[in-house]
Order: structure tokens, then C-alpha cells, then sequence
């Protein structure tokens, strides 16, 4: 079992029970699945760039990576519908807490004047959005090898009904947030 959800099984329910006051433990909000998203506006000339996108994020994530298709046709963007435009991974489980820990304490201290992720990105529903502008943060990621740098949209789906509620919860797991 990975440090995280032991700590999640422990601490922070504790905490968040004291500080909401939840009168049952199932109340408690935790951490749903995180999706990892990346758009290759390349990707419509050139097919071998969304291959290389895959198997970034399939090294990073530790999972599979599956390549998302336009839903609607762009003129102005030279897009057709059904084409492939991205990848994203759903992480869920044991792999979601690893990622989670690795994300919080090894890739976000590497980005360059770092000081902490916008505590702004929630979305009102208790989900958490977090941007990151290149792959190669991430110590999984071999620097010679990498052909482009990439970004890419990391969302914390949580079962909190406020914001406030995730954005304690995300703190209790040591998400760095901006002051």
C-alpha cells in the first residue's frame, strides 16, 4: 500500500473529520481518480508526434495511454472530426496515489521558479485543474530522448462537494499551493 493512502486512511481523515465536523466517516471526501490530458495540435500532420506523446505519458503515468479523437471539425485549426488530436490516461487506485507522490514531491520542485500551484483551479464542484508546460519535470522523462517539450492538464477528481472541502484535502496531501 502506497504512503499516501495510508496517510489518507489515517491523518487525514482525522483532519478533515475535525475540521467539517462530518458525522459519519464515509462523509469524508477523498480523492476520486486523477486524469491526465495532452493536446498535440501536431498530431494532424504529423502521426509519429502523437506516438511520441503516448509513450511519454504512458512512461510517466505507468498506464496506458489512449489517444483522443476530435469531436467536432475546426476549418480555421485544419481539423476534421474523429481525428486523432491528444492522449489522456485515467489513473485510479494504488497507481493514483503513486502518481500523486511522485507528482507533489519529486516534479512539481523541479519546475523552474516554482512557487506553489495556483489555488485558484477549482472548478466548483470540489475537482482540482493543474497545468504543467513541459514533460521533462517528471525524473521518468530521459532529457536526450525527448523531441519536443510538451504540456499537459492533470485534473484531481475528488467526491468533495465544495472547494473548500478539496482544497483542505489536496493541503492535507501536500499539494503545494501558492500563498
Amino acid at each position: 500500500m502506497s504512503r499516501l493512502r495510508e496517510k489518507y486512511q489515517s491523518e487525514i481523515v482525522d483532519a478533515m473529520v475535525k475540521k467539517f465536523g462530518y458525522k459519519n466517516i464515509m462523509e469524508v471526501p477523498k480523492l476520486d481518480k486523477i486524469v491526465v490530458n495532452m493536446g498535440v495540435g501536431e498530431a494532424k500532420e504529423n502521426a509519429k508526434v502523437l506516438e511520441a506523446a503516448i509513450k511519454d505519458m504512458e512512461t510517466i503515468t505507468g498506464q496506458k495511454a489512449v489517444a483522443t479523437k476530435a469531436k467536432n471539425a475546426i476549418a480555421n485549426f485544419k481539423i476534421r472530426e474523429g481525428m486523432a488530436i491528444g492522449c489522456k490516461t485515467t489513473l485510479r487506485g494504488e497507481k493514483m496515489y503513486e502518481f500523486m507522490d511522485r507528482l507533489i514531491n519529486l516534479a512539481l520542485p523541479r519546475v523552474r521558479d516554482f512557487r506553489g500551484v495556483n489555488p485558484n483551479a477549482f472548478d466548483g464542484r470540489g475537482n482540482y485543474a493543474l497545468g504543467i508546460k513541459e514533460q521533462l519535470i517528471f525524473p521518468e522523462i530521459e532529457y536526450d530522448k525527448v523531441d519536443k517539450v510538451r504540456g499537459m492538464d492533470i485534473i484531481f477528481v475528488t467526491t468533495a462537494k465544495t472547494d473548500e472541502e478539496a482544497r483542505e484535502l489536496l493541503t492535507l496531501f501536500n499539494m503545494p499551493f501558492a500563498k
